[in-house]
């Protein structure tokens, strides 16, 4: 599969890189898998990439042309006291923790320190947020547009969000605002409609 330098997870993941680093898994179209660990479930309306790598220990992602083009993460199940990622560099840069006492609201401002954190960029910003449901649930919707340092390309990128029984279950996309967002954002939207949580 087609890779660029535009790596989203890159930088914090070679730091981590280990038997995990492994090949990338088809997913077909119009079944419905588990996702992230969880109980999580989701039914893509076509065929995606699963990454080797997983960017935390509860999450994983799909992408359709490689990574950085325009990728899907799942976040299923954080517990309080776990962190969206794995840690960069836990004294120097600890990444913010999860709590199940969190409102909605604090959610983008946790997906925000997290990603400057582990992305090393004070460039991110949340465009808008707005309530939705998701999974059954009062949930969140937020925007959001990025730079990694020393890159020109410009990303933007849309998450939902929910708490369900004291755990996080986000689903985020990210694409290069030019061109790919544009064209995926539907295909991450059919997935986030599908998703629900086998009970």
């Amino acid at each position: 599969m087609k890779r660029t330098s535009f790596s989203i997870f890159a930088a914090a993941l070679l730091l981590h890189a280990a038997p995990g680093l492994a090949s990338n898994t088809l997913i077909p179209s119009g079944v419905p898998v588990a996702v992230a660990k969880s109980p999580l479930t989701v039914t893509p309306d076509r065929e995606w990439n699963k990454m080797g790598a997983r960017p935390g220990r509860n999450s994983e992602t799909w992408t359709i042309d490689g990574d950085g083009l325009n990728d899907v993460t799942f976040y299923g199940g954080i517990e309080t006291g776990r962190t969206l990622f794995r840690e960069v560099s836990k004294k120097a840069k600890p990444l913010p923790h999860f709590s199940a006492t969190m409102l909605l609201t604090d959610l983008p401002t946790l997906f925000a320190d997290s990603y400057s954190i582990a992305l090393d960029t004070q460039l991110m910003t949340i465009d808008s947020v707005e309530p939705t449901a998701f999974l059954g649930q009062k949930g969140i919707r937020f925007a959001f547009t990025f730079s990694r340092l020393n890159e020109e390309v410009r990303r933007k990128g849309e998450a939902v969000a929910a708490i369900v029984d004291g755990k996080l279950y986000m689903i985020t996309f990210e694409a290069p605002d030019v061109f790919y967002f544009q064209r995926d954002q539907p295909a991450y939207r059919a997935i986030v409609t599908a998703a629900t949580i086998a009970r």
